[in-house]
């Protein structure tokens, strides 16, 4: 199927286009151009941004999610017909593709639900693989993870999961810190998924040794792990310092002050990747849930666990992260970018995701000028 999308202002990480129109053909983005060029491109669908969506419109690539639970009531834990609930929640709010991330569980869980992932990736094209947020994270900084199920990343656990993924574990969290934390960084990289830092201790020194191992992420920077001290600067300084590491950021207003989420962008330009680590109750509101084997309760939209009180992931969407990043001061190209290219490249899709240049997949979200989302494409498909 072919479709138009006319008279919208383009925004990609490398710009903003105004009267801007793309074409999709067959899943990809086949032209695109300004004016009134798109008229010499019949299509099966020709979709007015202003008609729809109103004056001052917004085309942006479609949003990826580098580390979410869950959502619209479903964790990603809790099998194919939750997840895709929780997929169809968030898509809704523009986010045409996710990794999806596994909380702390025993082994021979995470490696049930690492190869359930696996098999989803073979029939979800939305579903990027898994991200394993855990066990191997530092007692200390365990947020909401069991803390009994934590341990160190031994040679065989770490096998035994990136076996379990069949090739689709795309980020696996780790405290580097840890016995035997640097190799298990190596060999998640050699297995092609990425190593990220977080959960941790570490000091400065130990998370440049990590980056240096060959961890490319920092996972929800500033959370769960040494704040930036101006005589410890401790990861965050390391992952801003490092032009080889992408940095997570949760845009909610509660995991971070909305000036920190200005700071971030400003100290990694191009780096951010905003992620919304939102919880089943992303989308519905506050209540009881579970995320993992623990009890959360969501009280005017923060997410804490029953017991200690610990933030519990959020229940943030990806629009609303663009719209507070963009609050802040955050330009939108670069909040734009951070919800898309920058994510993309993280995994190692950024030559087919998160852009809307011709060649590249139909992933595309139309907004509102107040950044309201107005339609959702994935693959082409949607409106």
């Amino acid at each position: 199927m072919s479709v138009v999308i006319h008279s919208a202002r383009l925004v990609e990480a490398d710009g903003v286009a105004d009267d801007a129109w793309v074409r999709f053909d067959d899943g990809r983005v086949a032209d695109a151009g300004t004016g009134d060029g798109w008229r010499a491109s019949p299509a099966d669908a020709v979709v007015d941004a202003v008609a729809v969506a109103g004056p001052g419109a917004f085309l942006t690539p479609g949003y990826i999610d580098l580390h979410g639970h869950g959502g619209g009531g479903f964790s990603y834990d809790d099998g194919p017909d939750a997840v895709r609930a929780a997929r169809a929640a968030h898509r809704a709010h523009g986010t045409t593709r996710a990794v999806l991330s596994l909380v702390t569980a025993p082994l021979a869980t995470l490696e049930r639900r690492a190869a359930m992932v696996a098999d989803l990736v073979d029939t979800d094209a939305d579903i990027l693989g898994s991200h394993l947020e855990g066990p191997f994270l530092d007692h200390a900084r365990k947020g909401a993870h069991d803390e009994s199920l934590l341990h160190a990343p031994t040679p065989d656990a770490v096998e035994r999961l990136l076996t379990a993924g069949r090739g689709t574990v795309r980020q696996v969290t780790i405290a580097p810190e840890l016995p035997g934390g640097l190799d298990a960084v190596r060999s998640i990289v050699a297995a092609g998924a990425a190593a990220a830092v977080g959960h941790t201790s570490a000091d400065y020194a130990q998370t440049v040794a990590a980056f240096d191992a060959g961890a490319t992420i920092l996972t929800h920077a500033f959370n769960a792990m040494p704040g930036l001290h101006h005589r410890d600067p401790g990861p965050v300084a390391a992952a801003t310092s490092d032009p080889r590491v992408t940095i997570e950021i949760i845009a909610d207003g509660v995991h971070l002050h909305p000036e920190v989420v200005r700071i971030a962008f400003a100290s990694a330009p191009g780096r951010v990747a905003l992620v919304t680590d939102a919880m089943a109750a992303a989308g519905v509101g506050d209540g009881r849930y579970d995320l993992g084997a623990l009890e959360v309760v969501v009280d005017a939209g923060v997410a804490r666990l029953v017991a200690g009180g610990a933030i519990a992931g959020s229940t943030l969407t990806q629009d609303a992260a663009l719209r507070l990043a963009v609050g802040a001061g955050v330009p939108l190209r670069d909040a734009v970018g951070a919800l898309t290219a920058v994510p993309a490249r993280a995994i190692g899709r950024g030559d087919e995701l998160g852009s809307l240049a011709p060649g590249f997949v139909a992933d595309a979200v139309l907004l509102s000028a107040d950044l309201g989302v107005r339609g959702v494409w994935t693959g082409g498909i949607g409106g």
